[in-house]
């Protein structure tokens, strides 16, 4: 009897959940949302122990990669790159992109080039599992509320990319752009003095607006379609602390124009 009990409510709970997902854009928003973080959680648990078995190595973003990659199917996001040649350098390089949501990862792991990582700020230590196995990959972890140590961070980040022969991703808009989807926040200036302090190359990558399948203010997250727009890179050979500013203007306003260009007949709804 309780058998029975037990498998009706399951039923029941089942054809609820599908009869939600199916009409209900908020039980949708957040199934999908949860799905997301909760496969960060659980892959980056298990793969801990092949990363580990390397110890702190980008070679591990390779894995990172492999695990995240088929979510874009899972999700139904579909991803189109042009300009992928520009990321073609010899060397060390600062990649720059727009952050939107968690699916900037998606497209970020389909076009991050060999010898990569990411600086993210220590906040991402609260996702446990996911930090360790972003530790073990080489994401560079800083605290974005010590400017004193950001700045020295980034000293020491640009003789390791030199050493290493690393690139580095970053968001210069330092956090999640959920509520300005036609435009970018403000950038700081940390990825910038990097580029300049070791004297390479900032190579700009533009996603274009989720608004049309991704909105967090109405609560959608449907399957949709993404353009990444690669930019040719901007030297820094030459700049000085003082250039940084006019770097960082000239790189958003690239960026943004990009961003419009790209993200126009997306079909975005309101």
């Amino acid at each position: 009897m309780a058998l029975s009990l037990g498998l009706i409510n399951f039923t029941l709970f089942f054809v609820g959940s599908l009869l939600l997902y199916h009409y209900s854009n908020t039980f949708r928003y957040y199934f999908r949302v949860c799905y997301l973080i909760g496969w960060m959680l659980t892959m980056s648990l298990v793969v801990l122990p092949v990363v580990a078995l390397r110890g702190r190595n980008v070679a591990n973003m390779r894995v990172l990669r492999f695990i995240m990659l088929p979510l874009k199917y899972i999700l139904g996001i579909k991803i189109s790159v042009r300009g992928a040649a520009n990321l073609n350098l010899e060397g060390p390089y600062v990649m720059v992109a727009n952050h939107q949501s968690n699916v900037d990862y998606l497209g970020m792991l389909q076009i991050l080039p060999g010898r990569s990582t990411l600086i993210v700020t220590k906040e991402i230590f609260y996702m446990l599992t996911v930090a360790v196995a972003c530790w073990l990959s080489g994401f560079i972890f800083i605290d974005d509320k010590k400017t004193a140590d950001t700045t020295s961070a980034m000293a020491a980040v640009a003789e390791t990319m030199a050493r290493d022969n690393l690139r580095i991703w970053m968001f210069p808009e330092g956090t999640k752009n959920y509520y300005c989807p036609s435009d970018m926040l403000p950038f700081r200036h940390d990825a910038f003095h990097l580029a300049v302090k070791a004297q390479v190359p900032v190579i700009p990558v533009v996603m274009s607006s989720y608004r049309p399948f991704f909105n967090k203010k109405i609560k959608r997250f449907t399957p949709g379609e993404v353009t990444i727009q690669i930019l040719p890179p901007m030297k820094t050979e030459g700049l000085v602390s003082a250039d940084v500013s006019e770097l960082t203007d000239r790189v958003r306003e690239a960026m943004l124009s990009s961003f419009h260009e790209i993200s126009e007949g997306t079909g975005e709804q309101t």
